[in-house]
């Protein structure tokens, strides 16, 4: 009986990992992949105007940051619509001040909810939006001045309702765990997300993301209630036949920092894990077309759940090789899911190196080190985050823990003590 389970878990995992890895790599199998997804170039000035979202709870030390990029965009047509909490005045003073440079293009929108989030306050601004599509950016933001441009674009040449880019921390120095950090965004967004919507199934990014107005209104907006509001959104918008698309170019990528403690990211990749549960409760995937969209729409969406139980399979799977005797056949299948696993570590050295020449930053001999000693620790890392979110929605416990940002990746700013905060 007990070969019999380690023969399954152990097929189990190496499943789930060669898919992991396949996906990882959906950008690079052909030079065509690779150039179709980056932006094309655009045709001229831009025709669409722009409602710029940018909701910011405690983020006095990096939001003028962001606000000043945000208003040197190129693009002709854009408003910026700053949402900031009555009961947060450090960052609403932020606001009005950038606000006061340019109240013909920026306008501070005040969020009176008791109980706040993330999705409550973009659907605050969404009422009083007057642009034909919806811009989302987070209060820590880099936006490069030609993005918009790229994406007005984009939505007039592919006739699309949605266009993702390309977002990147880029502190990747920082620790052992930005390191970490970094490359999972890079592979995420640079080809996963592609491979997502050449499907017809996105889980969206949940900033440098655009939607056609009318659309969002159509679809009632952010769900209020979900810890992964851009995961739903996408999916809501996947399951009513909406046309993503998504572009990656270096140069355009908005840059952000990774959080400040290990224990920062532990949260919020908690609050992540457990928002895609909730998307998968809602039963929404259900109603893609295709059984290719629902089966890769499940399988993302449980992912939280399979990779809690991958690290405890493979905790379970080490105590056993450590105190049980097993057949020398049933031991070797237990280390069939090595061969992926090494596999994609192999394939994250070459990535890592294809991330430094791609932006332009040395990487040394010490960050390939880190990258493979820390790979271990990382992903137990991610296993107890995964662990402790299936927990709290078991539990019922899905209050929103806010990630403190403090301006890692912008070089003016002196980065102080990052804290998390239950709102």
């Amino acid at each position: 009986m007990l070969s019999a389970v380690l023969v399954v878990l152990s097929l189990a995992l190496f499943a789930n990992s060669v898919a992991t890895l396949s996906w990882m790599l959906h950008a690079w199998r052909t030079p065509e992949n690779l150039a179709a997804t980056r932006f094309p170039d655009p045709d001229g000035p831009g025709k669409l105007r722009f409602s710029l979202l940018v909701p910011a709870r405690h983020e006095a030390a990096v939001l003028e940051h962001t606000l000043v990029g945000l208003l040197a965009t190129q693009h002709p047509y854009v408003e910026i619509l700053v949402i900031v909490g009555h009961d947060d005045p450090d960052t609403a003073a932020v606001a009005e001040m950038v606000a006061l440079r340019a109240p013909d293009r920026l306008r501070v929108v005040v969020d009176h909810h008791d109980v706040k989030n993330k999705p409550k306050a973009l659907n605050n601004a969404l009422a009083v939006c007057t642009g034909d599509v919806v811009g989302v950016f987070d209060a820590e933001d880099h936006v490069h001045p030609e993005l918009l441009d790229h994406v007005d674009y984009a939505f007039r040449y592919t006739g699309a309702d949605v266009v993702q880019g390309g977002v990147q921390l880029v502190n990747f120095h920082s620790s052992w765990y930005a390191l970490r950090n970094c490359l999972e965004y890079f592979f995420w967004f640079r080809s996963r997300l592609h491979l997502h919507a050449n499907q017809g199934f996105i889980p969206l990014g949940g900033n440098t993301v655009f939607v056609r107005t009318p659309l969002l209104r159509e679809v009632g907006g952010w769900d209020e209630n979900c810890l992964a509001e851009d995961c739903e959104l996408g999916t809501r918008l996947s399951s009513r036949g909406a046309r993503t698309v998504v572009a990656y170019n270096p140069a355009l990528v908005t840059r952000e920092e990774t959080p400040g403690s290990l224990y920062a990211l532990f949260k919020q990749r908690c609050r992540w894990n457990q928002g895609f549960m909730q998307v998968y409760r809602k039963r929404e995937w259900r109603h893609l077309p295709t059984f290719t969209q629902r089966i890769l729409a499940r399988y993302t969406l449980a992912s939280p759940f399979l990779q809690a139980f991958s690290g405890i399979a493979m905790l379970l799977g080490i105590v056993v090789g450590l105190f049980v005797k097993v057949p020398d056949g049933i031991a070797l299948i237990t280390f069939v899911p090595l061969v992926p696993t090494l596999a994609t570590l192999a394939f994250e050295l070459v990535g890592l190196h294809d991330f430094g020449r791609q932006f332009g930053v040395r990487v040394r001999f010490s960050h390939y080190l880190k990258l493979v000693v820390g790979s271990v620790f990382y992903n137990l890392m991610l296993t107890a985050a995964a662990a402790r979110a299936v927990w709290r929605e078991f539990t019922g416990r899905n209050n929103w823990e806010l990630t403190k940002h403090v301006g890692a990746h912008i070089p003016h700013v002196r980065p102080t003590e990052v804290v998390e905060v239950a709102s």
